[in-house]
């Protein structure tokens, strides 16, 4: 089990665009239409809604329970005629999963098993290092108490909305160890979470690998997903899981041959960086520190 401390480290390796996010943490009441039955509130996280004839579902919480409720209630805008009310979450971090007390009580909450252990080991952790880095964010998670799911499942779970089916996947671990996606049918529209994201860097915080979570790509690139919804970054196309695949696969091989070299983690890191802005001129953040260091830890 990783210790706070450790935690708080990988958690510094979030994207500077993350970062400067995370000052305004609050869930707003306009959603953008992705797909036929499928919605985001655009912000930190993008907070997905798939919308069915009979029940709705939602995509992650927003900090604590307020922006919980705000997504809640944008929910029910949106299907103003159905009764049921589905949550489930993409990973265990506080913007993601702290907000559920604030959905109304009869919300059916649907986890994967990984990422309810990850919940447990070291959510209020995380709730805690969110909560000391301001005091919006401290009042926002003040109190938050974090209940288990109704469902969980391994590998699979699928939900009739009536007419839209959400089908809530775990293939291993990437961001996290219990990244979950979920593919909207007959949409072909991925929620992808951290896993597949748009012109963002990858870090792991507390996850797998830069190898595991190039085969969790290849598991979603069978979805052959027409619209992709990322949790921190611009919805895009299927395109975005080759441009992910790809940029992953990049910054391991080059940073393999740095440290064949003889090089240490935090000169390629730095070394890699530089040259992934000169690739990506355009992109809001391209430090790669954290993901380098990734790859020189896993074993070869």
């Amino acid at each position: 089990m990783k210790s706070l401390s450790t935690l708080l480290t990988l958690a510094a390796l979030l994207t500077a665009s993350a970062r400067a996010q995370m000052s305004q943490p609050m869930v707003h009441e306009e959603a953008t239409k992705i797909s036929d039955h499928v919605w985001a509130i655009m912000g930190f996280p993008n907070i997905a809604i798939v919308v069915g004839s009979r029940a709705t579902l939602v995509v992650d919480t927003g900090m604590g329970p307020k922006n919980g409720a705000t997504a809640a209630r944008v929910a029910a805008k949106l299907a103003p005629n159905n009764s049921k009310l589905f949550l489930t979450t993409t990973h265990f971090h506080p913007e993601h999963a702290a907000g559920e007390p604030g959905f109304p009580p009869g919300t059916i909450l649907i986890r994967n098993a990984v990422q309810q252990q990850d919940m447990e080991q070291h959510g209020q952790e995380m709730i805690d290092m969110f909560s000391s880095r301001s005091a919006q964010n401290k009042e926002l998670l003040a109190g938050v108490v974090l209940r288990l799911p109704d469902v969980t499942f391994n590998q699979e779970a699928t939900v009739d909305l009536g007419g839209v089916t959400a089908r809530l996947l775990w293939f291993g671990e990437a961001h996290t160890k219990g990244d979950e996606l979920t593919f909207v049918e007959p949409d072909r529209t991925l929620i992808s979470g951290d896993v597949v994201q748009n012109k963002t860097i990858p870090n792991i915080v507390g996850g797998g690998t830069p190898t595991t979570w190039l085969a969790v790509l290849d598991k979603v690139d069978a979805l052959n997903a027409t619209h992709i919804l990322p949790d921190h970054s611009v919805p895009g196309d299927g395109s975005l899981v080759a441009a992910e695949r790809n940029l992953i696969s990049a910054i391991r091989t080059r940073a393999l041959a740095l440290k064949g070299q003889g090089m240490s983690a935090d000169d390629a890191g730095k070394q890699i960086s530089a040259e992934l802005k000169t690739q990506h001129p355009d992109w809001p953040n391209t430090n790669a520190a954290g993901f380098v260091k990734s790859v020189y830890a896993e074993p070869q």
